[in-house]
């Protein structure tokens, strides 16, 4: 059993079976001995990019994302580890779905190059 945390885009590509998702990433997510997390992080960057114009996404992609799988708040806790992370990669966002993987000893599923130096 392991436990993974979705970065934003892979929630996306999932959700609209985008060809970039990799086949090993996919089954990662299907495997019903896996527990996948989505953070309060996406969410939030979903919504300020989807106000911003910048994603198109159905207004029912919350309810849809809960329906499969598990929601990870964001805690104070998660919120200070953001502070010993190094300095490698400049988004908020990313850097907190790092800090909630470190505090909560998850994996993160990404295929943003940047985020695997942290690994």
């Amino acid at each position: 059993m392991s436990f993974y945390l979705m970065d934003t885009h892979i929630v996306l590509w999932w959700f609209s079976d985008d060809k970039q998702l990799p086949k090993k990433i996919k089954n990662e997510i299907a495997d019903p001995e896996n527990h996948i997390f989505v953070s309060a992080v996406s969410i939030w960057e979903i919504a300020i990019k989807k106000s911003l114009g910048k994603l198109k996404v159905p207004d029912s992609l919350k309810k849809t994302i809960e329906s499969e799988f598990e929601f990870l708040s964001i805690t104070a806790e998660h919120a200070q580890q953001v502070e010993f992370l190094p300095v490698i990669h400049n988004d908020p966002f990313d850097r907190l779905l790092i800090a909630q993987c470190v505090v909560e000893k998850f994996t993160l599923i990404t295929a943003d190059p940047m985020i695997h130096k942290y690994m």
